[in-house]
């Protein structure tokens, strides 16, 4: 039986006008967060042992999307340009991404992986991978693959 641990249906309040669906979400979305985050760093640290954990997240978005501009990824982080250009600095300085100017625009400059960014950054996530894999092993490949399509939507809906 599925519910929570009053055995009332999800999404019932049992009068006390709590939603105890959402707020078995919260609950769990807390702990995922912090798993994440932790996470994030640990990989920081193996593409390389002074990557920042928040620079993380802009490799992955450099091997998504490609080449970007700095202000584009700023925008898309939700950061300022100065907390972008900082990040951007450390990455450069540690060899793992590069600058050349847009053709675009000769004021601007495109920000893409190097090689070597980007070999590392891959090991690091295929590992990733393989660990969700044993973690995941007993699970039926329609169960994984609903848990993406749920946490897709949950994304999209956080983009609006």
């Amino acid at each position: 039986m599925h519910g929570s641990e009053s055995g009332s249906e999800p999404g019932a309040t049992g009068g006390s006008g709590v939603d105890h669906a959402f707020l078995a979400l919260e609950r769990e979305l807390a702990v995922f967060l912090r798993r994440a985050r932790a996470n994030s760093g640990e990989m920081a640290r193996e593409v390389h042992p002074e990557l920042e954990a928040a620079a993380y997240g802009l490799l992955v978005r450099l091997e998504s999307a490609g080449q970007q501009r700095a202000t584009d990824l700023a925008a898309y982080f939700g950061v300022g340009k100065a907390t972008m250009s900082r990040q951007l600095r450390a990455l450069e300085d540690l060899g793992l991404v590069a600058r050349e100017p847009d053709p675009a625009d000769g004021r601007a400059f495109l920000v893409h992986l190097t090689t070597e960014g980007l070999d590392r950054y891959r090991s690091v996530r295929d590992a990733r991978r393989e660990r969700y894999v044993r973690k995941l092993d007993d699970w039926d490949r329609a169960e994984v693959a609903e848990l993406a399509r749920l946490l897709h939507h949950l994304n999209a809906r956080a983009e609006d």
